[in-house]
């Protein structure tokens, strides 16, 4: 089965009574967590940026906690799994504030994390790509936002 394109399911959805699209939300969201998270996140956190925003960074905290470091390749590998899920959270908000926030965050936390990911290459690498993101993402904010993220991007090396 070929899935419909945005524009037509959009066409689709205007001709849909409110009881069905309930009804396909529930279906929805019954069938895969990341469908469940988007719609916990526009019903009860999208109100709320500043609260989502803390509330992803105690998750990364405690992931961060957790990373096995007998070794570089299980900090490698807990590294990727705690980006990947920081980019779907950050998927979720769509927000380019947030965005650039969060990736903040991350590298803040990788930057401190002992034992030190500039001794490993790989790490060293996918930390400089961060940077390189975010600061990438800078220039489209606000005047005021550049700035202050631009700080705190110095304060991190760049």
């Amino acid at each position: 089965m070929k899935a419909a394109t945005v524009t037509q399911l959009k066409k689709e959805l205007q001709h849909r009574n409110p009881d069905e699209l309930l009804a396909l939300c529930l279906r929805l969201a019954r069938f895969k967590l990341e469908n469940k998270e988007l719609l916990t996140y526009l019903l009860f956190e999208a109100d709320d940026e500043h609260g989502y925003i803390e509330t992803v960074k105690a998750q990364v905290d405690a992931q961060f906690e957790e990373i096995n470091t007998s070794s570089y390749y299980y900090i490698k590998k807990s590294t990727r799994k705690i980006l990947r899920g920081l980019r779907k959270y950050i998927r979720y908000s769509n927000s380019k504030e947030t965005e650039v926030e969060l990736l903040l965050y991350f590298c803040q936390k990788l930057n401190a994390f002992r034992p030190s990911i500039h001794r490993n290459r790989m790490l060293t690498n996918l930390y400089e790509r961060q940077l390189n993101a975010i600061n990438k993402k800078i220039t489209a904010l606000h005047e005021d936002l550049q700035y202050d993220y631009g700080v705190a991007l110095e304060k991190l090396g760049r």
